[in-house]
């Protein structure tokens, strides 16, 4: 009578579709095996686990008789891509908006430090204006030094 009630469930719940009988009775008795053991590590009770059915327990299950049928496991999860891939979208947008917010107030902050440094004077303000060490010859004083 369980394996019954549990396979008219799975026919309202459209997991019957594209199956074949030896695959229905698998997995009947995979999830009555997996409700009597509390145990949800079988691959076949994933589309099961989405269903309000599977909430219940096994007196429940034997006593109340849900009406509400839930849509095909196919469709679900191509809803759930297409919401993951909605969701990648918005938070790309949101992650290139506070990337460029970033930049923005990186730029502010070292344009108010180099405006608030003190201005060097004398030998070391050529130094400064120059450009990176690297490309100039080097200074001491104002004037040129061998290496």
């Amino acid at each position: 009578m369980t394996a019954l009630r549990l396979l008219q469930r799975m026919k309202r719940d459209w997991m019957h579709t594209g199956r074949r009988p030896s695959g229905l009775c698998g997995a009947g008795v995979a999830a009555l095996l997996a409700a009597r053991e509390r145990s949800r590590a079988e691959k076949g009770l994933t589309e099961f686990e989405d269903t309000p059915t599977s909430q219940l327990t096994v007196d429940e299950f034997m006593k109340i008789d849900l009406e509400e049928e839930c849509d095909p496991p196919s469709y679900t999860a191509g809803q759930r891509k297409l919401r993951l891939k909605q969701l990648e979208q918005v938070l790309s947008k949101k992650l290139e908006e506070v990337e460029g917010e970033i930049s923005t107030y990186q730029d502010a902050i070292e344009n108010e430090l180099e405006s608030s440094r003190p201005k060097a004077k004398g030998a070391l303000a050529n130094l400064t204006r120059d450009g990176p060490a690297s490309s100039r010859p080097w200074v001491f004083l104002g004037r040129p030094l061998v290496r």
